[in-house]
């Protein structure tokens, strides 16, 4: 008869997870040791590999559970059919505040990547490329000359890098947070989106051919 999981087993592997994503944002992953994640989570190596079978595992893990937690969010904006500038804004806040507990696993999925397996980085960045999508959709029906100029993912992409790299600057313990930013991101965004000029089809498609 197979033993059953204890009680406290999920939530053993989150703070391992925890952990681990931070020394790997922290030093990389090739330069950290499955001796310092047991040590960081107070466990041994034995305590460790039970939950994990090795450092490959943990980014793995690490990375897909990240833009996995990404993609249920958008699935939960998109369930509410909003309207699509309520819907871009709804996304632009949840996904700010997303990033208040996910900065060290956010890096880990930006930089250690290229680290993945070639089947296990095609499955993540698929999921990542539908985040973005799903972002890119939204401000298309929101603007529809940007998606006729090839511009709506390109601005998606500005505005994460808005979001993305807040967590370099912004300090948890300083006067503004990121429930504090998530509207600001916001205003600012669908503040300067109506400047933005469409460049004339004619000179998209000569440079495109």
């Amino acid at each position: 008869m197979a033993r059953g999981r204890s009680p406290g087993y999920d939530d053993q592997r989150e703070m391992i997870l925890r952990h681990a994503a931070e020394l790997f944002a922290r030093s990389g992953y090739p330069a950290t040791s499955m001796n310092e994640v047991a040590e960081a989570c107070g466990l041994s190596k034995p305590t460790l590999y039970h939950y994990f079978r090795d450092k490959y595992n943990l980014l793995v893990h690490i990375a897909d559970g990240h833009v996995s937690r990404l993609q249920a969010l958008v699935e939960e904006v998109e369930a509410r059919g909003l309207a699509p500038e309520p819907r871009l804004r709804e996304l632009i806040h949840r996904f700010v505040e997303e990033y208040a507990e996910a900065q060290h696993a956010h890096r880990v999925l930006t930089e250690d990547v290229r680290f993945l397996k070639e089947e296990d980085r095609d499955r993540i960045l698929g999921k990542e490329r539908a985040v973005v999508s799903a972002f890119a959709s939204a401000l298309a029906q929101m603007r529809p000359d940007t998606e006729a100029a090839g511009l709506s993912k390109a601005l998606t992409m500005l505005l994460f890098g808005m979001i993305n790299w807040m967590f370099t600057w912004l300090k948890p313990d300083g006067e503004l947070n990121y429930e504090t930013m998530a509207p600001i991101v916001a205003d600012l965004f669908f503040g300067g989106v109506p400047a933005v000029s469409m460049p004339a089809l004619d000179s998209l498609r000569s440079r495109r051919a």
